[in-house]
């Protein structure tokens, strides 16, 4: 005769996700992680080589970012860590990219995309930084290379129509930047310099920089560091249906630079240039800025984990 034991488990514990924000200081070198009101920030990294653009894999428990690096020496790449800065590693180095800006994760596909500023390109990879491929190429050369109307800045996709979105910013206000559309595929027998499905969405903007789309509401957002009235402003447009003028949301920002979408909290998060990082409902109501003075911020990204 077998005695049957039984054996009390103990309750096991799941950890409840939660929302932070991950901030990019340029200027330091360094990223930051936070609460989405700016409590309990935490510095994870440093040393970064001019930092531009942050995106969070919460599945994989890994950081991706960009170090612009300095134009003129060509030397931009593209890191990852663990959520808390461990594990640090190069995976696109030096001398593939040249000015990687803003930086949008497909995870479904495996793919990571970013903008070359003065690479002037449109760019993508594998997660682990293999397979690196240019997508739209808007010049060669350093004469090309002096028309910031080519720089692209600021990227994000639509995975749904296979779409890539992204800015050309343009020269310091003047009123040249660009927002534009292509298909993720070159059309057959066509080149990333050649492509014929660039669609200009917006022109004639301040300096547009980075994106962000709402997936379940067809809506793109955007920030523009440019002057005023339509600079420094975060905005947004539908991507669905044609319209003259995108909505400006928020105003009197100082340089504005990063955005972040939290849809199902129905909030946004922006950072400037003068080092503010500020919080607003997605129809810019209920505004708050909740950090100031925090350096050169660049790139924002926030992820439940």
């Amino acid at each position: 005769m077998t005695e049957l034991q039984t054996t009390k488990r103990p309750t096991s514990r799941v950890k409840a996700a939660t929302g932070r924000l991950f901030v990019l200081e340029i200027n330091a070198g360094r990223i930051h992680v936070m609460n989405p009101d700016g409590s309990d920030k935490k510095t994870i990294v440093t040393n970064c080589h001019l930092p531009d653009g942050i995106v969070v894999d919460a599945q994989a428990k890994h950081i991706y970012w960009t170090n612009m690096g300095v134009p003129n020496l060509d030397d931009g790449s593209i890191e990852r860590a663990d959520l808390d800065g461990g594990n640090r590693r190069v995976i696109v180095p030096q001398g593939v990219t040249h000015t990687p800006k803003q930086i949008h994760l497909d995870k479904q596909n495996g793919k990571l995309y970013w903008s070359d500023r003065e690479g002037m390109r449109v760019m993508r990879a594998n997660l682990d930084g293999s397979q690196v491929e240019t997508l739209v190429e808007t010049g060669r050369g350093d004469a090309d290379r002096r028309d910031a109307t080519r720089w692209c800045v600021g990227i994000t996709i639509d995975p749904k129509f296979r779409k890539i979105y992204w800015t050309q910013k343009g020269p310091d206000n003047a009123g040249l930047g660009s927002l534009r559309r292509a298909n993720i595929d070159i059309p057959k027998g066509e080149s990333p310099a050649n492509r014929s499905d660039i669609e200009v969405l917006f022109d004639q903007l301040p300096e547009p920089i980075d994106l962000e789309l709402d997936l379940a509401n067809r809506v793109l957002y955007w920030t523009d560091r440019g002057d005023p009235p339509r600079g420094n402003t975060v905005n947004r447009a539908p991507i669905d249906k044609k319209t003259t003028m995108p909505e400006i949301l928020i105003t009197h920002l100082m340089e504005g630079i990063g955005i972040a979408l939290d849809v199902p909290g129905n909030r946004m998060f922006v950072t400037d240039f003068a080092g503010s990082v500020y919080s607003a409902d997605l129809d810019g109501k209920n505004e708050r800025n909740f950090l100031y003075a925090q350096g050169n911020l660049t790139g924002i990204a926030y992820a439940e984990i």
